[in-house]
């Protein structure tokens, strides 16, 4: 048997106007743990979906052997067969189905054309604790977080007998928490159970930590492939591989020109939308000065979103109460079209479902909350449009093909900055940015870095919210650490730390 489980040579992939591979080549060894990384719109979705069916064969140029034998999948099921199984960062499961129909799903535990429940139940529940997934199997997937999402997905990939996993972005959206015991759970299966694993990630700390052997691709070409205790794996080496420089400050830096402040928010109470007696919200009051970059860090679900959103034309909550003092006036937003048209903007921390339309051309998605400022009597003026496109394309270095591209064929770091183009020309002067690096790699984190520095320099108010503690404390003047839905402390920029922000919240729990 070969030594490699997996061989991709001289792998080419070519859309409309755009080269996505060249001549690409990856070999994975039997029973290790593979990372595949570089910039966002490099081409390391891409080739996974070439190695799984996705692309079928005759779709691309090149060969792919598992244990030296030539495949040509022509589908997801072909792979499939041969026990390769991928894992998309958007996760592919059905909320109102439970966890064991989840993980059948396509594969049922069927006799004589009819499910057996008692089956079903039976081989989930021991996938389930496989995974060490603890719940009952007849639970419905909206009713369990993200992180234990993620356990489902590898628990439906165990139930193909999969022998190759591929795993694309699977921390993305999971807290340190989640994400530690989803490595440790990649970690046990590969050394214990012999699967091979193939994880893309921007997390290069969690790279650095499980990976056997990483590869890097830049510009949908192969750059090199680093060795665990021989070669150089440290971050800057990673990083330089990647954008093909030396990134030697992960933030820009900015000269703070603070004014007045020009937003607050004071005695703010939200109540669960579903449940109109639990409060999400409990009295937050907080402010925002003209060029402050002001940050909002707490554990998962301390309430950070629910209050961006809530203030965002009570885009979310009940019984919402408290008052709004935009530039020393009294504002209220009853609706998101008010928020907009008082100078507030949000960016979403969920850009694919609620940032963009991704069926539609970036052109478009640009356009989208300023109409108004284009438009006549209602009817959009096409030629100012496309103008306003081209500037922010141009402006924001939005690497595509042409404006009429279809966003959801962009990379995650560019789909992200066509949200911040949409709301920039919105023309806001508050801007309410949730997660707005997630899924992205560094190069293009440093580019919304900058983009952030420069709106806050033309005076901006900035409110970032962030999982991640060092882009919090390298971007924010200021910091407001939320926990169960109140403020437990505000740090300045001289005295805010890990250590500090996380002594907030463990002092506040202890006296809960």
């Amino acid at each position: 048997m070969s030594e490699n489980i997996l061989e991709m040579v001289n792998i080419t992939k070519t859309f409309p106007g755009v080269k996505a591979l060249d001549n690409v080549n990856l070999n994975v060894k039997n029973g290790e743990i593979h990372a595949l990384v570089g910039e966002n719109g490099a081409g390391k979705s891409t080739l996974m979906n070439v190695l799984s069916g996705i692309y079928p064969y005759g779709d691309y140029i090149g060969d792919i052997l598992l244990n030296g034998e030539i495949c040509k999948f022509k589908n997801i099921k072909d792979s499939e067969k041969l026990g390769i199984v991928i894992i998309h960062q958007e996760l592919a499961l059905i909320p109102y189905m439970t966890i064991a129909e989840n993980i059948f799903l396509g594969n049922e535990r069927a006799r004589n054309k009819v499910i057996s429940w008692e089956e079903t139940n039976r081989q989930a529940s021991k996938l389930m604790q496989k995974v060490g997934l603890n719940d009952k199997p007849d639970v419905l997937i909206k009713d369990i977080g993200v992180g234990k999402q993620q356990l489902v997905e590898i628990a439906k990939a165990l139930s193909k007998d999969v022998k190759l996993l591929i795993l694309d972005e699977p921390t993305a959206a999971l807290n340190d928490d989640d994400s530690d015991n989803l490595l440790r759970l990649l970690v046990d299966l590969n050394k214990n159970n012999g699967i091979t694993c193939i994880i893309i990630s921007h997390k290069i700390n969690e790279i650095k930590q499980i990976s056997d052997q990483i590869t890097i691709i830049r510009d949908g070409s192969t750059i090199e492939t680093l060795v665990k205790d021989i070669d150089d794996i440290s971050e800057n080496r990673i990083i330089k591989g990647m954008v093909g420089r030396e990134l030697v400050d992960r933030f820009p830096k900015r000269e703070s020109n603070i004014g007045e402040i020009a937003f607050e928010v004071k005695d703010w109470v939200v109540y669960d939308p579903l449940d109109e007696d639990r409060i999400r919200i409990d009295n937050v009051s907080f402010n925002v000065r003209r060029g402050e970059v002001v940050g909002f860090s707490g554990l998962m679900g301390a309430g950070r979103t629910e209050l961006a959103m809530s203030i965002f034309g009570k885009a979310y909550g009940k019984k919402i109460s408290g008052t709004i003092i935009k530039d020393g006036r009294e504002v209220q937003f009853h609706s998101v079209s008010q928020a907009i048209d008082n100078g507030v903007a949000y960016l979403t921390e969920d850009r694919k479902s609620a940032g963009l339309v991704l069926i539609d051309d970036i052109r478009r998605n640009v356009s989208l909350a300023g109409l108004k400022k284009i438009s006549k009597n209602f009817v959009v003026n096409e030629h100012r449009e496309t103008e306003v496109a081209l500037e922010y394309i141009k402006k924001l270095n939005i690497k595509c093909s042409t404006m009429f591209q279809k966003t959801e064929n962009l990379s995650g770091g560019n789909q992200q900055k066509v949200v911040i183009s949409k709301w920039i020309f919105a023309g806001p002067d508050v801007l309410l940015l949730d997660e707005p690096t997630r899924g992205i790699d560094v190069g293009a984190k440093y580019e919304i870095y900058s983009i952030i520095n420069q709106l806050a320099a033309e005076g901006k108010s900035i409110i970032m919210i962030s999982s991640e503690m060092p882009e919090i404390l390298g971007m924010c003047d200021r910091i407001y650490v939320l926990n169960e839905g109140k403020v437990v402390g505000e740090l300045d920029k001289e005295e805010a730390s890990q250590e500090n922000i996380m002594g907030c919240i463990i002092r506040s729990s202890n006296r809960n």
